[in-house]
């Protein structure tokens, strides 16, 4: 007998205290199930292929809630789409509705969101919603995924009573997108980042509602480290991902909340959740690869591969695979060193010296180490002689000698790096500029 199609509508808990709070407005979460915040009753929208455009993550979150089993299809735009690349994407996706609380695009009708609700009219029948989710780190139109509310789900289990989650990610995006459906089917509260919102006002804010579940990329948490006002939140539980989790950055968070639980998960928009580490050092145990269970990882060629019911289904308008053999190639290189695997770096993202290739990550987490260290960034250079050189920025404390750390982070890569890793350069910057998702943003 086939099941039902998931949808989030039904999952809310009636009578519950939840609340999605913005920056601006918040909206307890139980008032979706009898609340309308679009500009249509859901009815006028079943069946169609909706493109969901907003300003705001709240008003993103409360389409999400109201359009799942009855869209067909729900293409999710992350903030930084190029406008150039709108039309492409409604041709791909065969969109055939705007949603949005920022005004109208191409020549499509448009449905607008509030955050104050109207009462909730007839709803259809409940369908399988397809939500489509746009990838990292590729240049040109970006690539789209497909992904069922299933999948999306298929990593998240209960996560007890009183939570209130907060995360630097956007829920634009697969790292963010998670956090969101972790508080609508745990029945906790979100606190939703703002795009503009400097991050010591968003740490006042989750300190003045009480997180307790605080996730994001490596990088966010090294800058959240770097405020003052880190002082103001108690998280019971952190959590990292996107990026690799050096052992620095772990240390550095133990170190400031020794009572919370730690974990960092891989994860990314077409592999779906692979896993989670809470033993507190960087890599994964050997033992996660090979073995049976919901999530089967190989390693092929030194990367990592992921076959599970959590993955992405397909790419959509595009020919391309996204499975082969049953699993999904991530493009991130590992290697095993004593019963454990570490992440090296991204397959494409090598530097290459003289025909030696460097992952820069690899020479970045033994920067990090210094105490003194709070971001840094390595990339290539190009080089007459080499082909190219490898450079590194560097964010301090603020509060050190720049001549003297400068020498013992060199003095560190040498003692622990290969010669033709060493920087050519250290240079020590005042900040290095992040990702719409929060991932440190390379040089091209």
């Amino acid at each position: 007998m086939t099941k039902p199609p998931l949808d989030l509508r039904t999952r809310l808990k009636p009578g519950g205290s939840a609340v999605l709070r913005g920056r601006a407005a918040s909206v307890p979460l139980a008032a979706l199930a009898a609340g309308n915040p679009l500009s249509l009753e859901p009815q006028a929208l079943s069946g169609r292929h909706v493109l969901l455009r907003t300003r705001d993550q709240l008003s993103a979150a409360l389409a999400l809630i109201t359009l799942d089993g009855v869209a067909s299809r729900i293409v999710i735009a992350p903030p930084d789409l190029k406008p150039d690349y709108i039309q492409i994407v409604i041709e791909r996706a065969g969109i055939d509705t705007l949603v949005t609380d920022c005004g109208a695009i191409a020549d499509l009708p448009v449905v607008t969101i509030s955050t104050t609700l109207r009462p909730l009219g007839a709803l259809p029948p409940v369908q399988a919603t397809e939500w489509v989710m746009f990838t990292s780190g590729t240049t040109g139109v970006p690539k789209m995924v497909a992904h069922s509310l299933e999948a999306l789900t298929g990593a998240i289990k209960p996560a007890g009573e009183g939570i209130t989650w907060g995360t630097f990610y956007d829920i634009r995006r697969y790292g963010g997108l998670q956090i969101f459906l972790r508080a609508v089917l745990g029945d906790a509260s979100l606190i939703l980042s703002d795009a503009d919102e400097p991050i010591a006002d968003f740490l006042a804010r989750l300190g003045r509602d009480g997180v307790t579940h605080l996730t994001g990329t490596p990088s966010h948490w090294r800058r959240a480290l770097m405020s003052p006002m880190i002082g103001l939140i108690h998280p019971r539980y952190v959590r990292l991902s996107g990026e690799i989790a050096d052992q620095a950055v772990l240390d550095s968070l133990k170190a400031r909340f020794p009572e919370a639980a730690m974990g960092h998960a891989y994860a990314s928009t077409e592999a779906g959740v692979g896993f989670e580490v809470t033993d507190g050092l960087e890599g994964f145990p050997a033992s996660f690869v090979g073995g049976s269970g919901p999530v089967e990882m190989r390693v092929l060629d030194g990367t990592l591969q992921i076959r599970s019911s959590r993955t992405a289904s397909r790419f959509i308008g595009s020919a391309e695979t996204l499975v082969q053999d049953g699993f999904v190639d991530t493009g991130d290189m590992v290697e095993l060193r004593n019963g454990r695997y570490y992440f090296a770096g991204r397959r494409g993202g090598v530097i290459n010296v003289g025909g030696l290739k460097i992952h820069p990550e690899e020479v970045e987490a033994v920067i990090n180490r210094h105490p003194a260290v709070r971001l840094s960034r390595v990339s290539g250079r190009k080089n007459p002689i080499t082909g190219a050189v490898v450079v590194a920025e560097v964010v301090l404390d603020g509060e050190s000698d720049r001549a003297s750390v400068q020498e013992e982070i060199l003095q560190n890569c040498r003692a622990n790096l290969k010669p033709f890793q060493v920087p050519a350069m250290v240079r020590i910057v005042p900040g290095l500029e992040l990702s719409a998702g929060g991932k440190l943003l390379r040089n091209a």
